[in-house]
C-alpha cells in the first residue's frame, strides 16, 4: 500500500468542484432503463450509449472521474481506445464497481448484504492492469417496520471494510457507499438518525481494519425525507442535517464527501448540493457520484437513436456543470432554464 498514491488519487477525484460520473449500471439495472425506453438492451447499444457520455464535449472541465462496469472496462470505444485509456487521455479517471450486488440478508427479513469479497484480490489486480485507479462497492440500507437491524448495518460495514482494505493493498482508492435508502415514509430526522449509526459503524469498521482515511472517498446518501413521507425536508434542512451527520463521523483525514443522488430528481440532487456546500466549513470537500441524476435526460434524448448522440452529450455536459457549479455553493433553480 503506497499511501501517497492513495491520497493523490483521492484528491484529484474531489478537485476544483468537479464530480464523479456513475456509469457502472449492472446489465440488469440498465436493462430496466432500456426497456422503458423501449431500447433493446444488447452489448452493442450498451457500448454505444456509454460512448456517447465519454465523447461529450468539455466533459473533464466537471467530471473528475467515471465508474465502470464490468462489461464497458473491457470494451472500446468507437475510436478504438479502451474506455479506461480513453478517459484518461481525456483527464478523467477511470474507476470500477466492484460489488455483485445486494442479496437477501439470512435471518433478517426485508434487509439486504451486499456481496462479492470471494476473488476480490485476484479481481482488484485484473482491474487495475486493465486501468483503473479507484473501486466502488455500494451498501444498501432498507429504513421500515423494525428495520435496519444493527446486524444488517455491522454486517454491510465489515463487507465495505475488507473491500476497502483489498483495495487500497494494491493502490487503488476505496469509493465507500453506505446508502440509505430514500424508500419509505420516513422523515427527515428518522434518515438522520438510521445514517449517523450508519455512518459511525462504517467509520469503526474501516478503524478497525486499518483502512487509511487519506485514500478513500465516502458516497454517502444526503439526509433527506422519504420519498412518502407527508413532510419533505427544505434545501437548507437537508444541508444542515447532512453537514451534522458527516461532522459527526468522518475524519478530517478523509479527502472528499461524493453524494450520491439516491432517487432524486435532477432539480432537487443539484439544489440540495449547492446549498450543502454554501454552509460546509469541515476540511473534506463535498460533490456528487451521480448517476440517473447526470445521465437519464441524455438516455431519454438518445433514446437508442444514433442521430441524436449530440443531443443526448449537450443534455449531459448541461448536467455536470450545473453540478460542477453545485459542488462550488453557485448552483440555483433559475439556471435550468438557460
Amino acid at each position: 500500500m503506497n499511501i501517497k498514491i492513495l491520497n493523490e488519487i483521492a484528491v484529484q477525484m474531489v478537485a476544483d468542484s468537479k464530480g464523479i460520473l456513475a456509469m457502472d449500471e449492472s446489465n440488469g439495472t440498465i436493462k430496466k432503463r432500456f426497456d422503458a425506453l423501449k431500447i433493446e438492451s444488447n452489448e452493442d447499444n450498451r457500448r454505444i450509449y456509454r460512448d456517447m457520455l465519454v465523447t461529450t464535449d468539455s466533459l473533464s472541465n466537471y467530471i473528475s472521474g467515471a465508474i465502470l462496469f464490468d462489461e464497458t472496462i473491457n470494451q472500446k470505444t468507437i475510436s478504438g481506445d479502451t474506455f479506461p485509456a480513453f478517459l484518461e487521455n481525456t483527464g478523467i479517471i477511470p474507476g470500477i464497481k466492484v460489488d455483485t450486488g445486494a442479496k437477501p440478508f439470512s435471518c433478517h427479513k426485508n434487509e439486504k448484504i451486499t456481496e462479492g469479497l470471494d476473488n476480490l484480490p485476484e479481481r482488484m489486480e485484473k482491474y487495475k492492469t486493465l486501468g483503473a485507479k479507484f473501486a466502488k462497492w455500494r451498501a444498501v440500507i432498507t429504513p421500515g417496520d423494525n428495520i435496519p437491524t444493527k446486524a444488517c448495518m455491522i454486517a454491510n460495514a465489515h463487507a465495505l471494510a475488507r473491500y476497502a482494505s483489498i483495495c487500497q493493498e494494491v493502490d487503488i482508492v476505496p469509493i465507500v457507499e453506505p446508502e440509505i435508502l430514500m424508500n419509505g415514509s420516513h422523515d427527515i430526522n428518522k434518515c438522520f438518525e438510521i445514517t449517523n449509526e450508519a455512518q459511525s459503524i462504517t467509520f469503526e469498521a474501516l478503524d478497525k481494519l486499518d483502512v487509511n482515511f487519506s485514500g478513500i472517498i465516502l458516497k454517502p446518501n444526503m439526509v433527506i425525507s422519504g420519498t412518502d413521507c407527508e413532510k419533505q425536508a427544505s434545501a437548507e434542512e437537508i444541508a444542515e442535517l447532512t453537514i451534522k451527520c458527516l461532522a459527526n463521523n468522518v475524519p478530517n483525514e478523509v479527502p472528499g464527501i461524493a453524494f450520491l443522488s439516491g432517487g432524486q430528481s435532477d432539480e432537487d440532487a443539484s439544489n440540495n448540493l449547492s446549498h450543502i456546500n454554501q454552509i460546509n466549513t469541515n476540511p473534506w470537500k463535498t460533490t456528487f457520484s451521480y448517476g440517473r441524476a447526470l445521465q437519464l435526460e441524455a438516455m431519454k434524448k438518445w433514446n437508442g437513436n444514433n442521430n441524436n448522440i449530440a443531443l443526448g452529450r449537450s443534455i449531459l455536459n448541461k448536467r455536470a456543470k450545473l453540478n460542477s457549479l453545485a459542488a462550488a455553493g453557485k448552483y440555483n433553480l433559475e439556471m435550468e432554464n438557460s
